[in-house]
């Protein structure tokens, strides 16, 4: 009996150290915090668990490997794991990482749409640069009218859809889930007061930001962006050319550095030197600051302007040609004498 009880004694003994074993690894595992610092970890698809598990190990200073490990295992995340982009924190326990990437708990990231987006292929690639779905896939969406039309504009108009800022979104939305986020942000901007301004001005929301766009090509100073968009609502209210620079760089894909002569001898409807009015759609994607500063124009006389003589990168703004003339001699006569300098 004695024998029998010391055997029961030690088999409760090792069962017990056993027991203390597994609470302590499933402590371990599920609890306690297994990771140096914080690391953004981005997981593509066909990514294998392995590898992101060694890259969540080096950049996130793993301080026990076995963990992570048997969380890996036992949560089978080489079967489970998802695409997206997930923070580790340094509170994470191992098994909470494994759920994070099997569960595809995801952490937002930041998509800045800013600068200057005057082709469908910048677009393309702000996005691609920032997001996972590829720049082909984006242009190739810029350029369907059947999606586009989805959200109310098609691909002669779609710059007006873009308003530059930026968005949190998860980093494995779709091209039709970016889409929908910037028709959010239009439709946000688009408030009865806007609505109301543009209408007084006899503009739609679409020539608001036809006309937006074209500011925008003029400068990239928002003090004096009011002042430009006055000088083009002039032109229209007179029944005067545009003549905007701008619109014919877009006719050549922005490749003269300078527009010359026999660039405004192009044919067509986006050459405001040959066509009255507003070109057919936005030449480049239009900031809020040029939408509001449409809206919102500075009360002035002025039908033209050039670059300022003092090279500031601001215009002279004139009412009369005669005036517009004497500015526009004075720029080129220190424009020569910079030249000359050199």
């Amino acid at each position: 009996m004695k024998n029998i009880l010391k055997i029961v004694l030690a088999v409760g003994a090792a069962l017990a150290v056993v027991a203390g074993v597994l609470a302590w690894r499933w402590y371990n595992d599920n609890k306690r915090p297994n990771f140096r610092h914080e690391a953004v970890i981005y997981v593509y698809p066909g990514d294998d668990a392995g590898e992101v598990m060694k890259t969540i190990a080096d950049s996130a200073g793993v301080l026990r490997m076995s963990s992570l490990v048997r969380a890996f295992e036992d949560k089978k995340v080489s079967e489970y794991i998802q695409p997206g982009r997930y923070v580790v924190k340094p509170s994470s326990s191992s098994v909470y990482v494994a759920r994070m990437l099997n569960n595809g708990w995801q952490s937002p990231t930041r998509l800045v749409l800013s600068g200057t987006m005057r082709r469908k292929g910048d677009i393309a690639r702000k996005i691609a640069n920032q997001m996972m779905v590829d720049s082909a896939e984006v242009a190739a969406a810029l350029n369907d009218d059947a999606l586009l039309s989805e959200f109310g504009f098609n691909s002669v108009n779609v710059f007006s859809l873009f308003i530059p800022d930026t968005y949190e979104m998860y980093w494995t939305a779709s091209v039709r889930d970016i889409l929908q986020k910037q028709k959010d942000a239009y439709d946000a901007f688009w408030t009865p007061e806007n609505v109301a301004k543009a209408q007084k001005l006899g503009l739609t929301k679409e020539q608001v930001s036809i006309l937006a766009s074209i500011v925008k090509g003029e400068t990239n100073y928002e003090p004096e962006m009011p002042a430009v968009a006055g000088v083009y609502l002039n032109r229209l209210r007179i029944g005067m050319l545009l003549q905007a620079d701008p619109t014919v760089a877009y006719c050549f894909d922005y490749e003269p550095n300078r527009i010359l002569l026999r660039h405004l001898q192009v044919d067509s409807p986006y050459n405001t030197y040959k066509y009255a009015g507003l070109p057919p759609g936005p030449i480049a994607v239009p900031t809020k600051a040029c939408l509001n500063a449409v809206l919102n124009p500075d009360p002035h006389n002025y039908i033209y302007f050039c670059a300022n003589a003092d090279f500031s990168g601001t215009h002279a703004f004139a009412s009369t040609l005669a005036e517009h003339m004497r500015n526009a001699r004075a720029f080129q006569a220190e424009l020569n004498r910079r030249n000359a300098s050199r």
